[in-house]
């Protein structure tokens, strides 16, 4: 499968975080997720994640971390790893903790630009400590809403995740891409779109506040957005659209102006 420059996601102008900035955001929501899982029950299922028990949910993120790191230090590919087999350590806390320092480090070691395999063809290796920070950041928010405890996500670490995870859909809705994730083929359209728009992310030069994209036959396109008319505007804070478009809340908490329909359709088609 080949990939385009111009469907290239490590795109710097698409980041709202930088390797630094990345690097301490995996640790704090490591920690958070640590702290989230603490004590909930291990052996319910995650409302979010309902495929999974919690105690699957704590394996798959010490497993993730430590497969990325090996992929980062090696550059070739590697299966990915079934969940149900990382049974956490009785030192889950450390074991945690240590593994998304394996990738930091990893990552650091290597040198960021250094390309390396992923699963949307050679990418630098951060790529991979973008993918953890936003996975584990999803994965915090399903132990926060299991245990029924607070969280907050810090509005420019949602954002990124947003641009990371259109950047991801873009490449899967590829017609050469279709093997991987067969439903985001009914991502492409006629040229709908869609405009997403945050409310409470800065607006200097680096920052984008708002997306437009747009559904084609070849796939999808998005960019920065500076207004216009869209089929569909979806608008709220970055954390809360964030987690609408992952689907860990309902559309109900965010603001939708016009076809609803085209959203709907989105959000079933769009789970990575």
């Amino acid at each position: 499968m080949s990939h385009r420059p111009d469907h290239d996601i490590a795109d710097d102008a698409d980041q709202h975080l930088d390797t630094d900035q990345l690097a301490a955001a995996l640790v704090e929501q490591t920690t958070a997720f640590t702290e989230a899982v603490a004590g909930a029950d291990w052996d319910a299922p995650v409302p979010t994640c309902p495929a999974w028990q919690l105690r699957v949910l704590v394996g798959h993120i010490g497993q993730e971390h430590r497969w990325m790191s090996e992929i980062v230090r090696t550059g070739g590919a590697s299966p990915v790893p079934d969940p149900h087999h990382a049974e956490p350590p009785a030192d889950w806390r450390g074991w945690l903790r240590d593994g998304a320092a394996s990738l930091v480090e990893a990552v650091r070691t290597v040198g960021a630009e250094t390309p390396v395999w992923t699963f949307v063809g050679p990418r630098p290796a951060r790529f991979w400590l973008r993918r953890a920070t936003h996975d584990t950041t999803l994965h915090r928010v399903d132990a926060a809403l299991h245990a029924a405890v607070p969280y907050r996500l810090p509005p420019r670490l949602a954002a990124d995740a947003i641009a990371e995870l259109l950047q991801l859909l873009r490449l899967l809705a590829l017609p050469a891409a279709e093997g991987l994730r067969p439903t985001a083929a009914k991502l492409r359209g006629q040229g709908e779109t869609m405009r997403i728009v945050t409310t409470d992310v800065g607006t200097s030069p680096r920052t984008v506040t708002a997306w437009l994209v747009t559904r084609t036959p070849e796939g999808l396109t998005w960019q920065s957005d500076t207004g216009g008319v869209a089929d569909v505007e979806v608008s709220g804070t970055a954390q809360d659209l964030l987690l609408v478009l992952a689907r860990r809340l309902p559309p109900t908490r965010v603001s939708v102006d016009g076809q609803a329909a085209l959203l709907r359709h989105w959000l079933e088609h769009s789970l990575l």
